[in-house]
């Protein structure tokens, strides 16, 4: 793999940074998970929706496999003095430090860059926060759902124009995103250490990804002074060969023929409706973005009379892109899927065979091997061993509680 050879050593929870940890490991790095002794990544403890590995048909708890596959788990107290020792030596075989805590959090364990670079001068110290390691907030935590959906302004861009409600998302939704921006940053730094001996500090954080995926809104505020790029109201749009379409079954459609010239006449001969072909009111897309109200109505007039299997049919030849509004079950059973390696098959303890999602790049077309989550501090006395330490101080550092 790309990054065989590469050690990460991550001390950080929850799903964001972690994440980028799992995208590491995909990619072959050897990614060792640093917990604490008592209860591990409270990530361990979260439940979602009451989805429980005691009730799904994999033993697994989803959430931390999306987040941790690959990695081995040491369970050390860093805070004790055994700890930091282990630690310490732990980090000096590392090529890249890994972690979510806050500026002042990393201070008061003594674990800034000089403290980190004291144990390993050659080490990239990668860093994922909140709102980033500057300013007056730089030691306020940070959740997906409110410090990327919301403070960064994506569920404002998100929300259907005249709707009330704002746009919601997911579990891990900016989080995935974030993790695998940090993870590329990562490798930028691997390059640049190979290229030149320097190790570089690499930062990333849950705003700075909300801003960059909403970026065109951003830049019209700012150029424009408005809140971000006008939308249409429901069932309308400027270019009706760009938008959202139900059909009869209460689907819908996406289309995205950015080129109405090119795309109108054929798509009206395909739905049904080849006098619209060369209808004035429609033609050229001057006058189709004109008259887009009224070529909206008609057009979706047309695919509310028949269920989206009719429609999958009909357009199955159209050059133009589209697509339906797909379930999550529907994703998973793309056809697109499992030959491009974008989901693993993994096995439980009972041997039951599940999916997880793969980090979205992969390298010479291979896709990651099958790899679990670690259980807390599963992989303790192993990592020591490679340390050098013998079953006497291991022993040892178990009955002080310096290790777990």
């Amino acid at each position: 793999m790309i990054l065989s050879g590469v050690r990460v050593v991550e001390l950080a929870s929850w799903t964001y940074v972690p994440s980028a940890g799992a995208a590491l490991a995909d990619w072959g790095a050897d990614v060792i998970k640093v917990e604490d002794v008592k209860a591990g990544d409270p990530g361990r403890a979260l439940v979602i929706g009451g989805f429980t590995k005691e009730n799904a048909r994999a033993h697994i708890d989803f959430i931390l496999e999306i987040g941790n596959r690959g990695k081995r788990s040491i369970a050390v107290d860093i805070k004790s003095d055994t700890g930091r020792e282990y630690f310490g030596r732990l980090l000096a075989t590392a090529d890249v430090f890994l972690t979510n805590w806050l500026p002042g959090a990393l201070e008061r364990a003594r674990l800034t860059v000089d403290d980190i670079r004291s144990f390993n001068p050659d080490i990239i110290i990668a860093r994922g926060t909140g709102t980033g390691v500057r300013g007056p907030d730089r030691d306020k935590g940070g959740f997906d759902a409110a410090t990327y959906l919301s403070r960064g302004g994506v569920s404002y861009t998100m929300t259907p124009f005249g709707t009330e409600t704002p746009a919601v998302q997911g579990p891990g939704f900016g989080d995935l995103q974030g993790g695998i921006t940090l993870a590329g940053g990562v490798c930028a730094a691997l390059f640049h250490r190979e290229r030149t001996g320097e190790p570089s500090i690499v930062d990333s954080s849950l705003l700075a990804q909300a801003m960059w995926t909403i970026a065109p809104s951003i830049s019209v505020a700012d150029l424009f002074d408005i809140d971000g790029i006008p939308g249409a109201p429901p069932g309308l749009a400027i270019n009706p060969l760009v938008n959202r379409y139900k059909t009869r079954d209460g689907r819908w459609i996406q289309m995205v023929f950015l080129q109405p010239d090119r795309f109108w006449a054929g798509f009206c001969e395909r739905i049904g409706l080849p006098e619209l072909a060369t209808d004035e009111r429609f033609v050229p897309s001057s006058n189709l973005i004109a008259n887009a109200t009224e070529a909206c109505a008609l057009v979706g007039d047309r695919l509310a009379s028949e269920d989206l299997d009719h429609w999958r049919k009909v357009l199955a030849d159209e050059p133009g892109v589209w697509a339906a509004l797909a379930t999550p079950k529907e994703t998973l059973n793309d056809p697109q899927v499992r030959p491009n390696g974008y989901v693993v098959a993994n096995v439980d303890d009972q041997g039951n065979e599940y999916q997880i999602v793969a980090a979205p790049v992969q390298f010479n077309e291979t896709p990651p091997a099958a790899a679990r989550a670690p259980e807390h501090g599963q992989h303790t006395e192993e990592i020591l061993l490679e340390l050098d330490l013998d079953w006497d101080a291991i022993s040892a550092a178990k009955d002080s509680g310096a290790i777990l």
